[in-house]
């Protein structure tokens, strides 16, 4: 099962499923150990503790992929509509839903290798079953948390801050983009400032398709995104290019959305550069994982030149010699002045090649 879903399922979310299951694979391993080991149990079903094994890691998958799956959906539906006594709510009937399931498949699970004469009513409230639905509750409530510690830090970050992966600096090669919403302060000051926030807001809830085409994002500040891509999965499939295009189709196919909410169309200019950085934990009390080096400097200045070379993206020659040119076309802009760069760095401006 495990291996036919990662073949059917794009990167991300099978990430978002083998999260799941390794998560609630390892949680019924502690609890076989728990009514297993050294315990006696006082229902009618008794599990030692190879039984208590046998079922949990069948358990385990099962569910995993179940919470993989409601967490997919909700992360794309639902999370970003809701205020936080909301989502408190609905993560609590989705609970109450999940523990049904979740016997049904415990009963199904049971006949399957031991059978058992007693009815599923029977199974359901069985004595000690109250306890094990509060483990289910707490262990899905700190899946969720832990869930959401990843997505804050970056996807896939939370296990190598936990390894340590980042408290030494160290070197990666990287793809760089930075986002800048257009006539921010022209919308600033006929908005006001709660309204703009609602459509930076909104932007940035948009801003996750680039998570299809492999792009992390690394930093919001105020009105610009800054998105990043390990060098080899940027340049595949022209993931740093599609990755722009998507966001600007999805800002376009939401016209009406955003006109009707705020009278506009936002609209986000880039500038892409790849070199190599540093990667590395800072902070005490305040855990943040940081990349430095000239590079993202690079990056910077070159979206600061769109206004004054007037394209909606610009991207570093080196760049550009990494790319393929099946989807897009390259415009040389020839070797610009950068602020605070010694030397004039060579830029192209970037468009779509229509089908």
């Amino acid at each position: 099962m495990i291996a036919f879903l990662s073949k059917l399922l794009n990167k991300r979310r099978w990430r978002i499923i083998r999260f799941y299951i390794v998560g609630w694979s390892l949680a019924f391993v502690f609890l076989a150990i728990v009514r297993g080991v050294g315990t006696e149990e006082q229902g009618q079903l008794k599990f030692d503790f190879k039984s208590s094994m046998i079922i949990g890691l069948t358990m385990g998958p099962i569910l995993g992929v179940i919470s993989g799956i409601a967490s997919i959906w909700a992360e794309k539906n639902i999370y970003r509509k809701l205020s936080i006594g909301r989502l408190l709510l609905l993560r609590t009937m989705y609970t109450f839903l999940f523990i049904i399931a979740m016997t049904f498949v415990a009963y199904g699970v049971y006949q399957f290798y031991f059978g058992t004469e007693i009815s599923l009513l029977t199974f359901a409230f069985d004595a000690g079953s109250g306890a094990i639905y509060f483990y289910i509750w707490i262990t899905d409530s700190f899946l969720t948390i832990l869930r959401q510690v990843n997505l804050m830090l970056g996807e896939g970050n939370l296990l190598k801050l936990i390894r340590g992966k980042f408290y030494t600096p160290r070197e990666e090669a990287r793809i760089f983009m930075f986002l800048d919403l257009q006539s921010s302060t022209e919308l600033a000051e006929r908005l006001g400032h709660v309204n703009y926030s609602m459509l930076v807001q909104d932007c940035f809830n948009d801003l996750g398709i680039v998570v299809e085409n492999d792009a992390e994002i690394y930093q919001y500040v105020g009105d610009e995104a800054v998105l990043t891509w390990k060098l080899k999965e940027g340049l595949q499939n022209e993931n740093c290019l599609k990755a722009y295009y998507n966001f600007t189709q999805l800002l376009l196919k939401k016209h009406e959305h955003y006109q009707k909410k705020y009278a506009c169309t936002p609209f986000f200019k880039a500038g892409l550069h790849a070199g190599t950085v540093t990667v590395t934990e800072v902070g005490k009390y305040k855990k943040e994982i940081a990349y430095h080096g000239d590079t993202i400097n690079t990056a910077a200045r070159i979206q600061g030149q769109c206004n004054s070379l007037k394209s909606e993206l610009l991207i570093s020659e080196s760049l550009k010699n990494q790319l393929s040119s099946s989807n897009f076309m390259y415009n040389p802009m020839g070797s610009i002045p950068l602020k605070g760069k010694k030397d004039n760095v060579a830029v192209c401006a970037v468009s779509q090649l229509t089908e």
